[in-house]
Parts: structure tokens; sequence; C-alpha cells
């Protein structure tokens, strides 16, 4: 979800939810990706499937993300490309979560080191 921050005719600032129904579904998770692909790369292979409106691919972690124009796009290329090839690995896609905040539990108190 994205939010942004808006002023009312008073001029307090209210929090209010973004809705782009546009992009709804649209993103995608591509998973069990080489190393050495690059953002070109995967967004030349999902721009069969319609238009890539970004396509990033996470450094060194083996995953990246594509957003497509329409989630009806979207899902037409999740379809067409999960578990399909592409340089010696089977792609793992879907659609992409809001990413959630871990938690991390309380720490120990620091001990005092003299």
């Amino acid at each position: 979800m994205y939010f942004r921050r808006v002023r009312d005719g008073m001029g307090a600032i209210q929090t209010a939810r973004r809705k782009e129904k546009d992009m709804e579904g649209a993103r995608l998770y591509v998973g069990n990706l080489k190393y050495d692909v690059t953002n070109e790369q995967l967004g030349a292979l999902f721009a069969g499937y319609g238009t890539v409106k970004e396509a990033t691919v996470i450094p060194s972690k083996g995953f990246g993300f594509v957003e497509m124009s329409t989630p009806e796009e979207a899902a037409k290329a999740k379809d067409a490309l999960n578990g399909k090839d592409m340089a010696g690995r089977a792609l793992r896609i879907d659609f992409a979560q809001p990413m959630q905040k871990r938690d991390r539990g309380e720490r120990p108190p620091r001990r005092d080191y003299r």
C-alpha cells in the first residue's frame, strides 16, 4: 500500500491512502535468477507479454521484480513464464507482496564494560 500526506483546506495534514487501480496486482516477484542477470534482460523477457513499466534485479540476491502496466498483463506473464527456463534455471514467478515488518524481539541489555 502506498501512503502520501495531503493537506486539507485548513492546512492540517492528513494521511490518505493512495489507490491506483492500474497498479494493483501488476507487480511480480521473479525468483531463482542467476546473479549475472541484468535489469534489461529481465525486462526483455517480460516484454513479450505486455508493457513493462519497470524491471529491477536485486544485486547478489537471485531475485527481482517486474512491474507491468496492467494486472491482466502481469497475470498473462506469470502464467506463461512460471517454471520456464532462463539461463539454466527454472523461474519462480508470483505476485509481489508488500514487505512485512520483522519483529526482532527485545535486545538484552548491554553489559557495562570497564
